[in-house]
């Protein structure tokens, strides 16, 4: 008689659920087990059926998570077909992933409006044992590229492997999503909100809940307000650097920044015109007048190089050095003025993840390799060191 051949093996319902245990959700940057999204796995004959509930129904990420899954089920020995099915969180389990992600939502920014947030959610960056570094990106004046150099800067930082964020606290001359490229809203878990991403690089704007052409006309205390639950009620996911884009000039928005991250780092954007850095300076001075520490200069619009491979300074020469000399702080970079720059920037293509290795990608290379290290903050506050009373 023939021998009897044992039916092949099939991986167990715990086996599956520890190879589906690495796929992430895209936008949460989680396990899909961890995060309880993994409603069901169901076994036979091989054949394996999975249950994911997204976080909103329309998510566009949905086919990428169908990918990791099947790639993470059919490795498993047995395994001859995966079959991914969808359904959504219910309002409970969406407050219950909220709370695990962010808190508890009873806790929301400005809850008590009486005492606004200090009565509510603390600002996690102001913390003294936060590991983020904040930047606040300031000019004097518009029209020096400020946005420009925020955008392609968070590029940079996230090339060299830091995990990044933005804030387009510019809420006149919001544009930092169009030169991300980004198009798709943040997605909403139960009042909080998830910012999308582009190059490596999170990002919440006032351009996300205002049309392109729509002015937005507040007074101080809603400035505030909006930019306060920008810090509290958005799952930033503790990044390694916070980039503030702030609007040109000192007013509201900048010294409401200033009071919620009293640890943030400021750093100059100038042109090399002596008009340019003259006005910049009143942006250095505000800074100081608030007890925020001005890190560096960066001059951008520096230079044009031509088809003959010379330098023109088409807006002059100098201004970013004497900025910084005035300030006694380091020109961090000089940024050339470059036609891929601007197109970039009208396009959703950021010059430093587009072409990194041209002239403009280099400069916004080394900017970024200067904070990273250079400027790297020396001291860190550890929580567990306290004074004993003798």
């Amino acid at each position: 008689m023939p021998e009897r051949q044992d039916p092949p093996a099939v991986p167990t319902e715990a086996e599956i659920i520890e190879a589906i245990r690495p796929v992430q959700d895209p936008e949460l940057h989680r396990s899909i087990v961890d995060l309880g999204m993994l409603k069901e796995v169901v076994e036979a004959g091989g054949a394996v059926r999975v249950l994911v509930a997204l976080t909103t129904p329309g998510c566009p990420l949905k086919n990428e998570i169908t990918s990791r899954v099947e790639s993470a089920v059919m490795a498993l020995d047995g395994v001859k077909a995966v079959q991914v099915d969808f359904t959504s969180m219910t309002p409970e389990e969406l407050a219950a992933l909220r709370q695990q992600l962010n808190g508890n939502p009873a806790a929301t920014a400005g809850s008590q409006p009486a005492h606004g947030h200090a009565e509510g959610r603390s600002i996690p960056f102001a913390d003294p044992a936060s590991k983020t570094r904040v930047l606040l990106i300031a000019s004097g004046k518009g029209g020096v590229g400020k946005s420009s150099v925020s955008t392609n800067l968070a590029v940079s930082l996230a090339q060299r492997g830091k995990k990044v964020a933005i804030v387009d606290a510019d809420v006149w001359g919001f544009s930092i999503p169009r030169m991300l490229g980004i198009s798709n809203d943040p997605t909403v878990i139960d009042s909080m909100l998830v910012p999308p991403e582009a190059h490596g690089v999170r990002v919440i704007s006032m351009g996300f809940f205002a049309e392109e052409d729509q002015a937005v006309i507040w007074r101080g205390p809603m400035l505030h307000k909006a930019l306060e639950q920008f810090l509290t009620d958005v799952f930033w996911d503790e990044p390694d650097f916070l980039l503030i884009d702030l609007p040109p000039g000192t007013g509201d928005v900048s010294l409401s920044i200033s009071q919620f991250l009293p640890r943030a780092e400021v750093y100059v954007v100038t042109t090399p015109q002596p008009a340019a850095q003259r006005v910049a300076q009143r942006a250095a001075a505000m800074a100081e007048k608030v007890h925020l520490e001005v890190k560096g200069v960066i001059e951008n619009m520096s230079w044009f190089t031509g088809d003959d491979g010379k330098r023109y300074e088409i807006f002059g020469s100098g201004g970013g050095k004497e900025l910084a000399d005035r300030l006694e702080v380091p020109l961090i970079g000089q940024v050339p003025l470059l036609n891929d720059l601007r197109e970039g920037s009208d396009h959703g293509r950021p010059v430093a993840a587009l072409d990194p290795a041209g002239e403009a990608g280099r400069a916004f290379a080394a900017i970024a390799e200067q904070i990273d290290v250079e400027l790297a903050p020396t001291r860190r506050y550890n929580p567990g060191l306290s004074l004993i009373d003798g």
